[in-house]
């Protein structure tokens, strides 16, 4: 089976930017993601949310 939660150092591996960066998505907003237990967890689903966001942006740019 899959992951379906990753922790923000994996999700900074996975988009390709760092983990400094994945904190920074999540405060403002545009990356979504739960505390459990005292660990932040980022949905596989907030990750593919967040790169369609971000493909969508870009088409839209260059339009």
């Amino acid at each position: 089976m899959d992951k379906l939660f990753y922790r923000p150092k994996d999700a900074a591996t996975v988009l390709g930017i760092s983990r400094t960066a994945v904190f920074r998505l999540i405060k403002s907003g545009e990356l979504r993601s739960i505390k459990h237990n005292g660990y932040r967890l980022i949905p596989v689903a907030a990750l593919l949310d967040y790169a369609h966001a971000l493909e969508a942006r870009a088409s839209a740019e260059v339009a």
